[in-house]
């Protein structure tokens, strides 16, 4: 077969602009194909669209990612918004969720960083917190920290040692999601990385790997999108 197709979230920002021309643009930092794409796959644009489309969109891929991006709104986990959470995105939660749903059902690979962690554990119903310190260097600039993997679990089995991972988050996984396993944390407890344990291939981190040059977390989502979508007799019997 030839690369897995990986669709990637994207913002909707009202006003882009580049040359003479100044509009209302759907945007994806650079750094998200260029992940994608040197990980061994081929990347496309999900801009926000209709919920009730996401699954037809999610049949024709083979495998998701959800990006990073604005906070996520309390009201999708039922808490009071606090004075440090960012304004309202509707309609790109409401097209995320739609995608992770879609891709939970049909067991296709998906891989969600930062606000895409926070919104898979969303997902799943669990919370967040809506504020932390110490994981923004400085207002616009990335910093890094230290993650240590949870041992005998996927990101794990990806990442085996601790490593210093690229971050700029203010919020993070608080009650987790329904299913899903911590696999990764930082020095001060915060969940760096959450999945689902089983066949389907299901993970978030909490930093930004499409800033950095550690490829293992994309290659396992490539691997995964590669496998499932093989002729049967291209499977391994040990493969996981």
């Amino acid at each position: 077969m030839g690369r897995p197709l990986v669709g990637v979230s994207t913002y909707l920002e009202a006003g882009a602009r580049w040359g003479v021309w100044e509009l209302e643009a759907a945007l994806l930092p650079a750094g998200y194909p260029r992940l994608v794409q040197r990980a061994g796959g081929l990347a496309v644009m999900l801009p926000p669209d209709d919920p009730d489309l996401a699954r037809e969109a999610v049949a024709r891929l083979d495998a998701v990612v959800v990006a990073g991006g604005p906070d996520v709104d309390p009201a999708r986990y039922d808490a009071e918004r606090s004075p440090r959470t960012g304004p309202p995105a509707p309609e790109r939660d409401a097209w995320e969720l739609a995608l992770i749903r879609a891709a939970l059902d049909t067991g296709t690979p998906l891989l969600g960083i930062c606000r895409g962690h926070q919104l898979l554990n969303v997902a799943l119903g669990g919370t967040l917190v809506q504020h932390l310190d110490g994981h923004v260097k400085d207002v616009g600039v990335i910093g890094h920290h230290e993650v240590t993997p949870v041992p005998g679990t996927r990101y794990a089995g990806l990442v085996p040692e601790p490593c210093a991972v690229p971050t700029y988050h203010h919020q993070a996984v608080d009650r987790l999601g329904t299913g899903l396993t911590i696999s990764a944390h930082a020095a001060d407890g915060t969940v760096e990385a959450i999945e689902l344990p089983g066949p389907a291939w299901t993970l978030g981190v909490q930093w930004h790997p499409e800033m950095g040059d550690d490829l293992r977390v994309m290659r396992g989502l490539i691997a995964a999108a590669a496998r499932i979508g093989a002729a049967p007799e291209a499977f391994s019997p040990s493969g996981d």
